[in-house]
């Protein structure tokens, strides 16, 4: 059978030297069955002597047909908002923590991408945020979210004060720390720190989590994943919207965040046999006795 996989990107999380080994030995793994094989530019600078053709994040995604992350739950999320837009589908290979989008060890993932280039995987869509900053009706700022979009006060500032609508219908005004749109992958971030509730992946849904809210009334709410939400600033300051916390952005009074489902999924590949309620086992540690 033809590799589904002509050419496979590598991409290890920047400014660590550590990612130098095991993206040179995956390297040659696959370049010995074949594969051509490309290395994000800014990661293989810590790889000495290799001789696979280093690539722009940008001409990776016009060029690959499968891309490697090796490094933590961040640098996937990074790469996600990179190249799922040009439906590049993605692998994760865990050198972090927790570990809930990088599947992958280390240890077996040589094992486990030899059964992938043999078609032997699981297919998984995963819900992108799309949230755009609008001012006076333009709109002056925009980004993808792979986990929350988040807005937030400083750690000087006062409260934060806003008005929630969906889908045009408004919902509450709220005092609160800040407010968590969440996607189903986000659940188990920085929302369930806040009380949200754990989503599983497929499902087509956001989750607002008020963050510290004033009154006690507030709780999470779960809505359908094609609704628009749509945020009102009524109180300027040190107040700011953060994409995955990789990107910020400075609000000001009256301005209107709206957030939607981008229109392209993110495609992550899993080996055969993988179980999202098997990693919460493992990474919430529900498999130990008490």
């Amino acid at each position: 059978m033809k590799c589904p996989f002509q050419t496979v990107a590598i991409i290890g999380k920047q400014k660590s030297v550590d990612v130098a080994e095991p993206m040179q030995r995956l390297g040659d793994f696959l370049a010995e069955r074949g594969v051509r094989v490309v290395v994000d530019g800014l990661s293989a600078e810590h790889i000495k002597g290799h001789s696979f053709e280093a690539l722009t994040l940008e001409e990776i995604a016009q060029t690959v047909d499968l891309a490697v992350v090796i490094g933590g739950d961040g640098t996937m999320l990074n790469i996600a908002r990179t190249l799922a837009p040009h439906g590049v589908p993605l692998v994760g290979v865990n050198q972090g923590r927790l570990g809930f989008l990088t599947d992958l060890t280390l240890d077996n993932m040589q094992q486990s991408l030899a059964a992938m280039l043999e078609g032997k995987y699981v297919t998984e869509q995963r819900l992108l945020l799309s949230a755009r900053v609008m001012r006076e009706g333009e709109e002056i700022f925009s980004g993808l979210a792979f986990n929350e979009v988040v807005v937030h006060r400083s750690n000087i500032s006062s409260m934060v004060e806003f008005e929630v609508r969906i889908d045009g219908e408004y919902l509450y005004n709220q005092r609160a720390d800040g407010l968590i749109i969440s996607t189903p992958t986000g659940s188990t971030a920085y929302a369930m720190s806040a009380g949200g509730s754990i989503l599983h992946p497929g499902l087509d849904v956001l989750q607002l989590v008020p963050v510290c809210p004033h009154s006690l009334s507030n709780r999470p709410i779960v809505v359908k994943g094609s609704s628009e939400v749509e945020l009102l600033m009524h109180r300027s300051g040190d107040i700011c919207v953060r994409y995955d916390s990789h990107t910020n952005f400075d609000l000001q009074l009256h301005d209107k965040i709206l957030v939607t489902r981008y229109v392209q999924p993110a495609c992550l590949l899993h080996p055969e046999g993988h179980s999202y309620y098997h990693t919460l086992r493992e990474k919430l540690l529900w498999n130990q006795t008490l």
